[in-house]
This record gives C-alpha cells, sequence and structure tokens, in this order.
C-alpha cells in the first residue's frame, strides 16, 4: 500500500482533534510531511508534537514541487478556494474540509484547477462515510414510497463537549489585523454569494455553509435534491433555521440550531409506508461514539424495531481512508466539487425562501 506524504494547512480544533490524530494512526498510508498556520505558537507546538520538521507559515510556501502528494485544507473558509486552486496548481491532490468555498464563482475556480491539474478534490463531508449511513443508503428502497422525512440538527456548541474531553491550543498570538482581514474577506464571500441582504441572513448562510452542509449534503445522497424549497422561516438573528423542501410527492422538514446545551441531537429520518429509518449521529469530536441506525417496521400483525451499529471505526477515519483509495487508485470521489455546488445552490434557494418571508 502506497503512503501519501501529507501537508496540512491549519492547525485549528478540528485539525489537533481529528485529522492530526488519525494521519498519525494510519502510517501505512499517510506520513505527514509539512504543516502550515498563521500562529507562530500554534505552528511551533503542533509541529513538535508531531515532529514535523517542515513548517510554514504561508500555505504557499508549503507547496513546493516534489514535496508532497497531497494536502489537506482545514484553515478558516474564507481561504479555502485560494489553498486548493493553489495545491491543485502545485501538482497536489486535496482534501478540503466543509464548506469547500462560500461563492459560486469560487467553486468554478476550483473545478476549473481541478480539470487543468488532473488531481483529485474530495470535500470532506464525514458524516456521509459513517457506516450507519451507507447502511441507511442500502437499505433505503426497502421502505418503499417515502412519505416523509425530517433532516434535524440542533446541537450545543461544540467547544462545551471539547473543553470536557480533550485539550484544544488556540492561539492568541494572530495578528489583529489578519483577523480583521478575515471578516472582511468573509463578508465580501458572502455578499457575492446572496447579494447585499439583511446581516442576519448572511449569518445564516454561514451557518447553512457550515453546520447545515452536514445535513443537506447527506440529505442528497440519501433522497435526491428536492425540487424547491417551498418555505423557510429563522429566528434569533438567523442561529435557528427551519424549512420545508419539496420532493413533489413528499415533503422535507429541515430544522437546524445551536444552543447552549451538553448535548449533540443530530439525525436524518425517513418515513415509509410500513417502515422508518433514522441515522442518529453523534459529536464528532469524541472520536468513537458510534453512528447508529434505527428501523422500525411492520410486517403482517407485527411491529420491531432494530438499532444497528455497523462499526465503531469514527466516520472521520473511514473518510481519510476512502481519500486514501481513491487518490491512489485513480478513482473519483463521492463527494466531488459539483456534488459540494449542489449544495451550496441549495443553501442559497433557503436564503432566498427567507428573505421572502
Amino acid at each position: 500500500m502506497s503512503t501519501l506524504r501529507v501537508g496540512v494547512v491549519g492547525l485549528g480544533e478540528v485539525a489537533q482533534l481529528i485529522h492530526l490524530p488519525i494521519i498519525e494512526s494510519l502510517p501505512d498510508r499517510f506520513e505527514l510531511t509539512a504543516v502550515c498556520d498563521i500562529s507562530p505558537g500554534l505552528l511551533k507546538s503542533v509541529g513538535d508534537r508531531y515532529r514535523v520538521k517542515d513548517r510554514y507559515g504561508d500555505f504557499r510556501d508549503l507547496m513546493a514541487p516534489g514535496a508532497l502528494d497531497c494536502v489537506f485544507v482545514l484553515n478558516s473558509d474564507e481561504y479555502h478556494a485560494e489553498c486548493v486552486v493553489a495545491a491543485l496548481d502545485a501538482g497536489l491532490h486535496v482534501l478540503v474540509e466543509k464548506p469547500m468555498c462560500l461563492s459560486p464563482r469560487e467553486a468554478k475556480e476550483i473545478i476549473a484547477a481541478r480539470d487543468r491539474s488532473g488531481r483529485t478534490v474530495m470535500v470532506a463531508y464525514m458524516r456521509r462515510f459513517a457506516p450507519a449511513f451507507t447502511e441507511a443508503v442500502a437499505r433505503l428502497p426497502a421502505l418503499g414510497p417515502i412519505r416523509y422525512v425530517r433532516v434535524h440538527d440542533v446541537i450545543g456548541e461544540n467547544r462545551l463537549i471539547i473543553d470536557q474531553t480533550a485539550f484544544v491550543e488556540r492561539p492568541a498570538d494572530v495578528p489583529p489585523d489578519l483577523i480583521d482581514q478575515k471578516w472582511a474577506r468573509r463578508a465580501a464571500l458572502v455578499r457575492e454569494a446572496i447579494g447585499d441582504v439583511p446581516e442576519e441572513l448572511g449569518w445564516t448562510y454561514g451557518l447553512l455553509c457550515g453546520l447545515g452542509s452536514h445535513d443537506l449534503s447527506a440529505m442528497r445522497e440519501l433522497i435526491g435534491r428536492p425540487k424547491k424549497v417551498a418555505a423557510a422561516k429563522m429566528w434569533r438573528n438567523g442561529s435557528y433555521v427551519v424549512a420545508l423542501l419539496d420532493y413533489g410527492d413528499f415533503v422535507v422538514t429541515y430544522e437546524t440550531g445551536v444552543d447552549e446545551q451538553l448535548r449533540f441531537d443530530a439525525h436524518i429520518e425517513v418515513y415509509g409506508a410500513s417502515g422508518s429509518m433514522k441515522v442518529q449521529y453523534d459529536t464528532p469530536y469524541v472520536r468513537h461514539f458510534p453512528t447508529v441506525l434505527e428501523i422500525e417496521r411492520t410486517a403482517g400483525d407485527s411491529y420491531e424495531r432494530t438499532v444497528v451499529r455497523p462499526h465503531l471505526k469514527d466516520p472521520y477515519t473511514h473518510e481519510l481512508e476512502y481519500f486514501h483509495e481513491v487518490v491512489t487508485t485513480g478513482g473519483v470521489p463521492k463527494t466531488t466539487p459539483e456534488d459540494y455546488v449542489e449544495d451550496m445552490e441549495l443553501f442559497i434557494d433557503i436564503i432566498r425562501a427567507l428573505d421572502r418571508s
């Protein structure tokens, strides 16, 4: 099995808790070769922890020809597209955390860079690699015609759970002007995507691109794309959203929000005529919490309820193993840039529905 030399751009929460430990746990697939972050302190501490010699404050310096096989883009959303395009133009394969980018223009630039480079771009939608989810996709036809679907994701802030279960270094040495540049860049990209809408709609678009992208991407793989957004409502400055998604002969209720409870409640539930299934997710920041599939069915006079836990391996590990396989075999990932564009179009449709309401 060939080992891929990896460069990691962005050493924040998801890198420290998830990607770096998994890379270390898969030495037959990945070799952590270089790291990059704008925080000098974080670059030193994480580089020392993982014994990485090549450390960079600018992602362009990390992408020297011949040094790497692939790059994991884990930095702030506003810079994803720039990093992905630079990596592709350097001849590197890319795993990019969701959201792939914030504007349709950026998505087009990523697709063009991928096509001219011939390299792989995979969007990191780890929930779609959970064994319970892939089992649900396989079992869905047994439910018969779909009558109703509920997509629910109301969670406590990730930090509440993380601070009880792990240590994350949060740097205080990032120059204030870079932080200001980040927020200005984000505002410009959001305006580019959805226009000059009220500020709270801009925050809601960010919620959809972040937390919502997991839910709606998995929903699309499971049951396809809706015909239209029939209605949508938000409250608390756009931090809670409910949308009705019209599939023609059934409707999906999508509901999401972030509160201050120490719990994680995310699931997709599909109701058929005589059976239903529910994929129940737990927080990804406590690794190996299982994702489970609950199945209920009526057969004759009997009612059965089954809980399936296909595997204890966490979805992120399945995702990185899948990425390695795609890159080394020349395959095409299911979470392509074009796949992400379908999510972005749905985010924008929901924002338009919210604006109308």
